[in-house]
């Protein structure tokens, strides 16, 4: 028996979510494992057996073009990009980036289907890209293999970042036979592509709270995040005398502390900050640690908070180095902009969800996405649907079919109207909302 488009897609996405299932619903799949191989395998499977062509470029991303307006033997179109990433974060969820490939995936088949029927005239190609490292939990930055395609972050260097365990992206890549080449035929050159398509989860609440089942997108927040080392002496847990101790785990907590402590010296949820990532060394029981490695991530729309947050806590660091006798060394990394979606791009959205009959907001994203660094190199468009409690990178991360198949319809509606053409010289990025100064 056929599924209908809708079923089939859901079949698909349970499937994928399979791949480094973990035993509380979650998935374990980063960067460049054998997991994260598994899914990239499926993605080439499936767009073969459709007839795609595939290609793999210098840093990983996963590409399948659909040809819809491309003569054969003749000059290729321009295309329309849509996707997402298939990697997670340590335990994470199992709709976090899956659902955007999957969806795009699922997405561009009916879109061809419709362009061979004669139901849709195509002026651009569809290329659908699982995007590599987005979630930049084995390799620090995030967003990695989008922000290399738009020519944001150095390939070269970036193939030389290591994880915990000193592997590099060069060698992870490599390691599971997915490290390519820009020369691929199958990689879109970046001055090719017309537009760029994401569809996510909200991975907050406010589309549950509002009970709407869509959101466009029409800007981010500004992010920056410190890469501290805490510095102090190794020595016995039991033989040192406290007064001779130099613990750089106690000074780092102190460090911590002040993330949190930050954020209340601005109005109420203006801020948010974390320290998510903290290696300890040498990390032994009988050991007063040596040295303790942090990232620390600060976000504001308004980036004079970032700014002044960013100050502060440089000033409390030298007041820990004075009270521990300890060194704190804080360096700035990953500082990313605001930046703000064409706003033709957040009108189609809401056109495709008046015509569906569907609710739909204007929203920001405080979270980085793969759209955020595409936006600078092509008119880009940011879907959300919710995110049940509003809670992601956990094993609980949910969001439920219904919601997942109403933005596959939005997703269809969007793309359709894309590769017509509906977003062809439209300036990016975009300019800010009337609102946001």
């Amino acid at each position: 028996m056929t599924q209908t488009p809708e079923a089939a897609f859901l079949t698909a996405f349970h499937e994928v979510a399979t791949i480094g299932a973990t035993d509380a619903g979650g998935v374990e799949r980063q960067a460049a494992t054998p997991e994260d191989r598994q899914t990239r395998d499926w993605f080439v499977r499936f767009a073969h057996d459709r007839g795609w062509t595939t290609g793999v470029d210098g840093i990983g991303n996963l590409f399948a073009r659909v040809p819809l307006a491309s003569a054969e033997g003749g000059e290729q179109a321009r295309v329309i990009m849509a996707g997402s990433h298939l990697d997670s974060q340590p335990k994470g969820g199992r709709f976090d980036g899956a659902y955007g490939v999957l969806a795009a995936l699922h997405a561009a088949e009916q879109v061809e289907r419709k362009v061979r029927d004669g139901e849709l005239t195509a002026a651009h190609d569809l290329v659908v890209v699982n995007w590599f490292n987005e979630e930049g939990g084995r390799f620090a930055p995030s967003i990695m293999g989008s922000s290399v395609y738009a020519g944001l972050m150095d390939r070269e260097a970036m193939l030389e970042v290591t994880d915990l365990q000193g592997v590099s992206v060069r060698e992870a890549l490599t390691s599971i036979e997915y490290l390519g080449s820009d020369d691929d035929p199958g990689v879109p050159p970046v001055d090719s592509v017309a537009g760029y398509a994401e569809i996510h989860i909200e991975q907050g609440r406010i589309l549950e709270r509002e009970g709407l089942p869509l959101g466009a997108v029409d800007s981010s927040w500004y992010t920056q995040k410190l890469d501290i080392e805490v510095l102090g002496e190794q020595s016995h847990t039991g033989a040192t005398a406290m007064g001779d101790r130099h613990d750089a785990l106690v000074g780092a907590a102190h460090v911590i502390l002040l993330f949190q402590e930050v954020c209340e010296r601005f109005p109420a949820e203006a801020l948010v900050s974390s320290v998510g990532q903290v290696t300890v060394e040498p990390n032994s029981p009988i050991v007063v640690n040596s040295r303790v490695h942090l990232v620390g991530d600060l976000r504001a729309n308004d980036p004079q908070i970032v700014k002044d947050a960013r100050d502060w806590m440089i000033e409390q660091f030298a007041a820990v180095e004075e009270k521990t006798a300890l060194r704190v060394v804080a360096k700035d990394f990953d500082i990313r902009p605001n930046r703000y979606y064409p706003i033709e791009g957040v009108e189609l959205q809401e056109k495709v969800a008046a015509d569906q009959g569907k609710g739909i907001r204007r929203m920001q994203t405080m979270a980085g996405h793969d759209s955020v660094a595409m936006n600078t190199v092509t008119p880009s468009v940011m879907m959300f649907i919710p995110s049940q409690d509003g809670v992601s990178h956990c094993e609980r991360e949910f969001t439920s079919d219904e919601d997942m198949v109403t933005g596959l319809d939005a997703l269809v509606g969007v793309l359709e109207r894309m590769v017509e053409g509906a977003l062809d010289g439209v300036s990016y990025p975009g300019s800010p909302p009337a609102e946001i100064s």
